[in-house]
């Protein structure tokens, strides 16, 4: 815009209030196209988001994590087939339920905090959120989007390694009878998959929106991953250890009846989102051990904390983009 001056009624040079200004036209083409609404736009975020958490569409750098996690998480389903053919028993190394809980663990908690920040705090720190609430989405939307899409991520890195242990052991087994009981042994394992998914995407992102600087968003997550799983096994393994009679496997939870363990250790179980959702699935019948002991007349509290540690965790995630500020 540029404004025109001409001689006034005086003879001097004023500004002509009618024609102050001139707009030209620079050559930009106007968009006539569909407008997409405010689920089309939620949609594409999610999927855009569900990319983001595995590094696709950047540079190697932002695949290194989400590779290096999923390959080591499909190892072992690897390793079960090898081992159903050679030694030709049929029967499965891992459990579908418990698929390597202590390997899962590790590596979920190195993809949260690695992956949960590239969804979140990368937007906070660019400053990009008014461009997106610029558009026809209401501010749940944006947090909706990035939660449906973790959790896809989740559990795409929790239940293929189980799909691939499923696949490499029905591949061995020639009846239908075992190719069925293999089948409804896998779809509980999926569903802990999911429960698992669920509840740690959520954690995650929560966490991670606390900041937009990503070294904060990262140690945010490990610091409270790790020490709560750290104490939670610690605490647990400090009060059990007076009734083992012997050597004990590895495992907090291990080769310990439910008549031995104190009450104590049920309820130190209850301190990491790792040992209830671990409480939760042998409440609901999945197999034994696990990571924590059999949590016996305290399931209903391992089911009601991870009611809290989701609820929390939602309410502060969609409480952190009603009160950002889009200036």
């Amino acid at each position: 815009m540029s404004t025109d001056t001409h001689p006034g009624p005086s003879g001097g040079t004023g500004a002509d209030p009618v024609s102050a200004g001139v707009i030209h036209d620079i050559g930009y083409r106007a968009y006539d196209g569909p407008r997409v609404g405010r689920g089309r736009i939620a949609a594409a975020l999610c999927w855009q988001s569900l990319r983001a958490a595995f590094g696709l569409g950047r540079g190697a750098k932002a695949k290194i994590v989400p590779v290096i996690t999923f390959v080591i998480m499909c190892t072992p389903a690897v390793v079960n087939a090898v081992a159903i053919a050679l030694s030709r028993s049929h029967d499965r190394v891992f459990d579908y339920d418990t698929y390597t809980n202590n390997l899962r663990v590790l590596v979920t908690m190195l993809f949260i905090a690695v992956q949960a920040p590239e969804l979140v705090a990368r937007d906070l720190r660019s400053r990009v959120l008014p461009l997106y609430f610029a558009r026809p989405i209401r501010r749940r939307d944006y947090p909706a989007a990035k939660y449906a899409a973790f959790v896809l991520a989740c559990l795409a890195l929790i239940d293929i390694p189980v799909l691939l242990l499923y696949i490499g052991t029905i591949m061995q087994v020639h009846s239908g009878s075992q190719v069925w009981a293999q089948t409804t042994a896998l779809v509980p394992g999926l569903l802990v998959g999911l429960m698992w998914s669920v509840l740690l995407a959520a954690i995650g992102l929560a966490l991670a929106s606390v900041s937009g600087r990503r070294a904060f968003s990262v140690g945010s997550v490990v610091i409270f991953l790790f020490l709560t799983w750290t104490l939670a096994n610690v605490l647990t393994k400090i009060v059990e250890a007076p009734v083992r009679p012997g050597p004990v496997p590895a495992g907090p939870g291990a080769a310990v009846s439910t008549a031995a363990v104190p009450a104590s250790a049920h309820l130190f179980g209850l301190i990491s989102p790792y040992t209830v959702l671990d409480g939760v699935r042998q409440w609901l019948g999945g197999t034994d051990p696990g990571i924590v002991a059999r949590p016996g007349g305290y399931g209903i509290a391992y089911g009601v904390m991870l009611l809290v540690f989701l609820g929390v965790s939602l309410a502060a995630l969609f409480a952190r983009y009603t009160s950002v500020s889009v200036a």
